[in-house]
């Protein structure tokens, strides 16, 4: 069986400082064994980690689209932000790859996706983000499960982790899979959530590594 992490970030997020090395130790000591690195705008730290981590590592890239962020999973080449969601959604389609809803009601976001542009993207849509560990309020997630019910898309449970004690905690266990995208898919859809909810105060080392990195001209 697999526990699988499908967002996280590496130092390669403006608004993340956790070097490669401790984030596969921390993935190993908690029995992690599948991850999607999920950076802002980027696949190099997804690219990285695939090259040297002893554990199963899924191409992702949080996208910011001129509607909100959308994930790209399995992805060959990156995605440019700036474009709509729905021209987003498409280019991932194209590659072959699958499309996640990141924490779609957290409304202490401001990068969460706008409704309208939600409606847009459900048709193109594989994945919704059931159970955010960094939401806030329980009935974020409950909203997101009542849409990936309504419209049959597959569900993950995902720390969005920032740092590395975030790692862990928060994951789905589902079956092995093939090494393809619609095999991942068709493996999550068997899959278990298991979820245990962040202290808030993460958000805080979130606020503080992006406000250095601007500081700092990254």
């Amino acid at each position: 069986m697999l526990r699988a992490d499908l967002h996280m970030h590496t130092y390669f997020s403006r608004d993340c400082a956790t070097p490669m090395e401790r984030l596969v130790d921390r993935c190993v000591l908690s029995g992690v064994n599948c991850i999607a690195v999920t950076d802002h705008n980027t696949i190099q730290g997804a690219m990285t980690m695939k090259e040297m981590a002893p554990l199963t590592v899924i191409v992702g890239e949080e996208i910011k689209t001129a509607d909100g962020d959308i994930i790209g999973l399995f992805l060959n080449e990156e995605v440019p932000p700036g474009l709509t969601a729905f021209a987003t959604a498409r280019r991932i389609r194209a590659q072959g790859a699958l499309v996640s809803i990141p924490h779609p009601f957290d409304w202490f976001r401001s990068s969460v996706i706008r409704p309208d542009a939600l409606e847009d993207i459900l048709p193109l849509a594989d994945i919704v983000e059931g159970f955010n560990a960094r939401n806030i309020l329980p009935q974020s997630d409950r909203k997101a499960m009542a849409l990936a019910e309504k419209h049959g898309l597959a569900v993950s449970a995902v720390s969005d982790a920032h740092t590395e004690r975030e790692v862990g905690r928060t994951y789905v266990e589902m079956p092995e899979f093939d090494g393809t995208a619609q095999g991942f898919l068709s493996a999550l859809r068997q899959g278990t959530l298991v979820t245990h909810r962040s202290s808030p105060l993460v958000h805080l080392a979130t606020r503080y590594q992006t406000l250095k990195g601007r500081l700092l001209g990254r």
